[in-house]
């Protein structure tokens, strides 16, 4: 088959033409615009996306047009396809048609962790010789790839994928994980998100529990205790056996982030202890998550928890990128209130509470629902723990820097990049840890940051820079 997948360089569309091409479909595709990371891992699997969405592109004569949901009426290509009657279907509905049908699917769904914790998971059963495929919207660094079809054991039964709810495509607005029919399913967490897809948290509810009834008799629910939203989800009907974690006297975790050990438990008997890289008892809740959902795939609980052991964890997750004059510079995803606090919170466990050793947190609100400004009110809060905090305020529909007053003189509200990049390396100072949080590239701004660091000779003008204590 011949596929031609438009937004192919998306995380989601690039790893189903991987797949494809390991499953020895032609695939080819295009995009607005094609860069790293993405275009890399396209290269190496042979694909040559093409600039642009060119109606001209129907030329090709594709069996199938696959069709990714950034694209929107309006796209030239569409409306060409459409207008000429050319088969098409949602990126996700060919997954499940071509990819996940006849396998054992584990589904990792929630507002947060969901790359991690998918991660964690394809891990543990590739150390435990079960060699899943997998499809992650982000790079597992144990894995090097965001997608493959499957490991050495060719045989295998097993997929593990990140189960998102936003929505499927231009012509389906039902959430992606309606499509991937698992078998077993992790609900992580669930808030509200997606602000422009969702008029609220119940419209959430209600495709969560739509996942819930895809899934069969036989098969596992691993569900956080901890989550109200979930219970209502719940309740509105369940077919499947449900296992819970983050359960008082159940299934849990502690450690400790300065030695990094980890520990599964239930309730206060240790099952099996281990030592990881990770940090934050979100990291440690994502864990036993994974750690259960590979027990139902046939991974004994302490074999999994040694695998833990030598996870490498995801890129752009509190991933270290490098240091200059005794500063360190960290890379990490967290782009909602609850994820901002926990990767500070964690990072902050990690460190301790030695004399001298500050966060310096640098933040882009970049994501839909950040843009709208709903979640503008639980920022401060989001980012207490942090030392100072660095806002790029450009592109945002809301006053930045009056949403961070409650933060006081610790906080910096900018549009100006260079003068952001520039006031950072200014007032940092040996021993700080600059957290950068970001859904996007940020502008390449952690080079940059490493590159302002090695030079002391960096100023920035004070009125290019605005405290919010000036408000």
């Amino acid at each position: 088959m011949h596929i031609h997948i438009l937004g192919i360089c998306g995380t989601f569309m690039g790893g189903i033409a991987r797949l494809a091409r390991a499953a020895g479909h032609r695939v080819t595709g295009c995009d607005a615009a094609v860069y790293p990371p993405m275009s890399a891992q396209l290269e190496d699997a042979g694909i040559d996306p093409i600039e642009g969405y060119g109606p001209e592109q129907t030329s090709l004569n594709p069996d199938c047009f696959v069709i990714g949901n950034a694209i929107s009426r309006g796209n030239p290509l569409l409306e060409e396809i459409l207008d000429r009657g050319l088969n098409h279907v949602s990126g996700p509905q060919w997954l499940a048609d071509n990819v996940l049908n006849g396998r054992w699917v584990l589904a990792v769904a929630g507002t947060h962790g969901k790359t991690t914790t998918s991660s964690m998971l394809a891990w543990i059963l590739e150390e435990a010789g079960s060699s899943p495929g997998f499809l992650i919207g982000g790079v597992p660094m144990n894995f090097g790839v965001s997608a493959r079809l499957r490991g050495d054991r060719r045989d295998s039964p097993f997929f593990v994928i990140e189960a998102d709810e936003y929505d499927t495509a231009f012509c389906d607005k039902r959430s992606k994980f309606i499509h991937y029919r698992p078998r077993t399913v992790v609900l992580n967490n669930l808030e509200f998100d997606h602000a422009d897809i969702f008029a609220d948290l119940a419209a959430i509810e209600t495709q969560f529990h739509h996942l819930v009834r895809t899934l069969p008799r036989g098969g596992r629910l691993i569900s956080n205790a901890g989550e109200a939203s979930l219970e209502r989800v719940l309740a509105r009907g369940c077919w499947t056996p449900v296992e819970y974690f983050n359960e008082a006297g159940g299934w849990h975790a502690a450690g400790d982030d300065a030695s990094g050990e980890f520990r599964l438990q239930r309730g206060d008997a240790v099952i099996a202890r281990t030592w990881w890289p990770l940090t934050g008892e979100h990291n440690r809740a994502n864990a036993v998550a994974a750690l259960l959902a590979a027990r139902h795939a046939g991974v004994p609980l302490e074999r999994g928890v040694d695998a833990l052991s030598r996870f490498l964890n995801v890129k752009r997750r509190m991933e270290w990128r490098g240091s200059a004059r005794g500063i360190c510079v960290y890379d990490d995803f967290a782009h909602h209130p609850t994820a901002i606090a926990a990767t500070i919170a964690g990072l902050r466990r990690k460190l301790g509470t030695h004399p001298g050793t500050r966060i310096l947190a640098v933040l882009e609100p970049r994501s839909n629902t950040m843009k709208l400004g709903v979640m503008k009110a639980q920022l401060p809060g989001s980012l207490a723990e942090a030392d100072r905090v660095y806002c790029h305020a450009a592109n945002l529909g809301w006053d930045a820097a009056e949403a961070l007053s409650p933060l006081g003189e610790k906080a910096t509200v900018t549009v100006d990049f260079d003068a952001l990049i520039e006031r950072v390396a200014r007032e940092a100072r040996a021993g700080d840890h600059i957290l950068v949080m970001s859904n996007g590239g940020f502008g390449g701004i952690h080079d940059r940051l490493l590159n302002a660091l090695s030079d002391d000779r960096r100023q920035v003008p004070e009125d290019r820079c605005q405290k919010t204590e000036d408000r």
